[in-house]
């Protein structure tokens, strides 16, 4: 008589979807590195917006890379990485952060990593949720966090692409089509405004500081931060060529402006620029990353509540500003509590599909 063949296990198929948050997205980096501690190997890899940066740089085996740059970020290496332009579509163009992609991921194609990743975007013409799973990393990942108004839309087969963020904020959906046994999801909308924290009340003092600061600065000789890009300063001129339409002449005359204010004056320009609480109002890039927050907080949930995920990991990072790129190292560690918190659930849901 032949022996029964005894039964072997399969390996689940685990999928991960890294949700949108802006600078809030390091504490991906967290997460990553303790599931892979725990031994969790992730066979499908979904990213929207910063989401798609680590997800991408973890699926081509750079994530120890942006670790390294996520930490060494402050505002003078910020600000360098800052190709600020007034014509064209965006704020900033973003070919700076596209050569320092380029500088790791070279010009690997999605579909030769070894395990399965898609970055989220959106069609700026239609609305729909555009699914990026071949071609260029770089592109993909550009297109994913391509925020309207502060980067350039990314052009893709006859569309332009922007933020993933606008349509689909934690993409549990490409897992789920994937064929995912188990969806572990990363959501940084938990308190997405920081309700719950009393960290939140002491940024005010905080910003009406970095502003008396920067007076003081102005005082002995740097430019004051309201002439960098007041139009009412007597003081510039603007030529005007002939062949030059005067809307030309002013962009060139206040992109001249600001390249000369490059030399010392960055930490008053990034001010003006992601200012938040301060009384002369929010900054520009701080208003469009606040709209993006309110629409990705209210998408997430009705999302998720709709295709929820097997286990949800939420770092507590909602009193961390959008733009905090400087904080790493706290949105790392709050990444890793968040995995810590989330771990029991997750071998639980191992061990019920093995």
């Amino acid at each position: 008589m032949r022996k029964p063949v005894p039964k072997q296990s399969v390996k689940p198929k685990i999928g991960l979807a890294l949700g949108s948050g802006v600078a809030r997205g390091w504490s991906h980096i967290g997460v990553m590195q303790r599931l892979a501690e725990e031994g969790i190997e992730i066979d499908v890899i979904s990213g929207t917006s910063i989401g798609a940066l680590v997800g991408g740089c973890y699926a081509a085996g750079k994530l120890d890379a942006l670790e390294e740059f996520a930490r060494s970020l402050n505002a003078r290496r910020l600000f360098n990485l800052m190709d600020i332009r007034f014509n064209g579509s965006a704020l900033f163009g973003g070919s700076k952060l596209a050569e320092l992609l380029k500088e790791h991921l070279h010009e690997r194609q999605i579909e030769d990593l070894p395990r399965k990743f898609v970055a989220v975007a959106t069609d700026m013409n239609s609305g729909h949720e555009v699914w990026l799973k071949h071609g260029s990393m770089i592109d993909a990942i550009r297109a994913s966090y391509a925020l309207p108004g502060v980067f350039e839309p990314v052009p893709h087969e006859g569309r332009w692409l922007i933020d993933g963020a606008l349509v689909n904020p934690v993409p549990i959906s490409i897992c789920r089509a994937f064929d995912a046994h188990l969806v572990i999801a990363v959501n940084l909308n938990l308190d997405a405004f920081g309700m719950t924290s009393a960290l939140n009340y002491y940024r005010l003092e905080e910003e009406l500081e970095a502003e008396r600061e920067a007076k003081r600065e102005a005082k002995r000789g740097i430019l004051e931060t309201e002439d960098m890009i007041s139009l009412e300063n007597t003081d510039l001129e603007i030529p005007i060529e002939d062949d030059e339409t005067p809307e030309k002449s002013l962009r060139k005359s206040i992109s001249d402006r600001l390249k000369q204010m490059r030399g010392g004056t960055d930490r008053a320009l990034l001010q003006q620029l992601f200012k938040r609480d301060a009384p002369s109002g929010p900054g520009l890039v701080t208003v469009m990353t606040s709209a993006l927050n309110i629409i990705q907080d209210r998408l997430a949930r009705a999302r998720m509540a709709a295709d929820p995920a097997d286990v949800v990991i939420e770092p507590d990072v909602g009193h961390i500003n959008l733009i905090d790129f400087d904080k790493a190292d706290e949105l790392i560690r709050h990444g890793r509590e968040a995995a810590d918190r989330s771990m029991p659930f997750i071998e639980r849901a191992l061990k019920q599909l093995s």
